[in-house]
């Protein structure tokens, strides 16, 4: 199974390079109209910054803001779990490790993301059953078992290239399902 998901992640990977900038900005256009349907004025949306070849979520966040979202950013952890804080635009980030960026506003704590109605997750993959690959570091894997533990019920949706909606991705008993992808071609919903 690890292999499995080894090899798919270098594949996935390997793609995203190949991107040329302009199609990587039209799709952050594309993904912001589209995940923006699923927020209201007055929400509060956990979502990320992206980085290097992830669909990009900066015209994301800067809508949601404007709409009167209230959108929470994680912070990486020394351990790999998430704290979140609130975004307050793009000055409001700094160069963190790993190369990302983070908000520099007062930290909430790792259970701020169970206040949000709606959680955009990094992903690689994401297959018909709802089952996200990530990139292997279990921080989000964390967010949702918290989710979980907490009985929080947001709406769970990963944010892809069109692509990269399978058929299947390799599962392991403590994935848990995300409800949709949204790609630049729009909000798919997954037989959870």
């Amino acid at each position: 199974m690890h292999n499995d998901k080894a090899g798919l992640r270098s594949r996935l990977l390997a793609e995203r390079r190949e991107l040329s900038p302009e199609r990587r900005e039209h799709a952050a256009a594309r993904l912001a109209a589209h995940a923006g349907s699923l927020a209201r004025a007055g929400q509060t949306v956990a979502a990320y910054v992206s980085v290097g070849g992830e669909p990009g979520t900066r015209p994301l966040l800067d809508a949601l803001r404007a709409g009167g979202v209230r959108v929470l950013l994680p912070v990486l952890l020394p351990d790999n779990d998430l704290d979140w804080a609130e975004y307050q635009g793009p000055e409001s980030l700094a160069p963190a490790g790993r190369g990302l960026l983070e908000p520099t506003g007062p930290r909430l704590g790792p259970d701020a993301v169970c206040t949000a109605a709606l959680v955009l997750l990094p992903g690689l993959a994401v297959d018909r059953r709802g089952i996200r690959l990530g990139r292997g570091g279990g921080s989000y894997d964390r967010v949702l078992a918290r989710l979980t533990r907490r009985q929080a019920a947001p709406v769970l949706a990963t944010l892809l290239y069109d692509a990269e909606l399978l058929d299947t991705v390799p599962a392991e008993p403590h994935d848990l399902p995300v409800h949709a992808t949204v790609t630049p071609s729009g909000v798919h919903w997954l037989d959870r």
